[in-house]
């Protein structure tokens, strides 16, 4: 796509949007909170498909290729509709995103595998990191 680079800017923040508000809609403690963030991205969506149509009469973007975008742009707004509905959420597995395998000490190596190069073997458990 040459040229055009606002409609461009447009159609890039709002595919931006689409799984930015997905997740952040998911993170929220209600569902009233989650339906809304799930109907901005929806909303996200359909400014994509305006976005195409800007630069498709505008000749940066072949029909056929603004054609295969549109279908999945559709199957997104579906999706997006149905999850915007009453009782719809995402869920995920933890541990996705390393939920639960912190390593909140200092040292540079994961717990449980190895000791660190600083730690002392008969410190106490309760003594404070020696200070780098």
């Amino acid at each position: 796509m040459k040229g055009h680079r606002n409609a461009k800017d447009q159609l890039l923040g709002a595919f931006q949007a689409i799984p930015l508000n997905i997740a952040e809609g998911n993170g929220k403690a209600t569902k009233g909170d989650r339906r809304r963030y799930f109907e901005i991205a929806r909303g996200s969506a359909l400014e994509c498909g305006a976005a195409q149509d800007v630069l498709q009469v505008c000749g940066a973007l072949p029909a056929e290729q603004s054609a295969q975008a549109k279908i999945l742009l559709d199957r997104i707004v579906a999706m997006l509709t149905k999850l915007g509905q009453r009782g719809y959420v995402i869920r995920e597995e933890p541990g996705e995103y390393g939920v639960g395998r912190n390593d909140t000490d200092s040292d540079t190596d994961p717990d449980g595998d190895r000791k660190s190069e600083n730690s002392q073997p008969n410190a106490s458990p309760n003594a404070a990191p020696p200070h780098r």
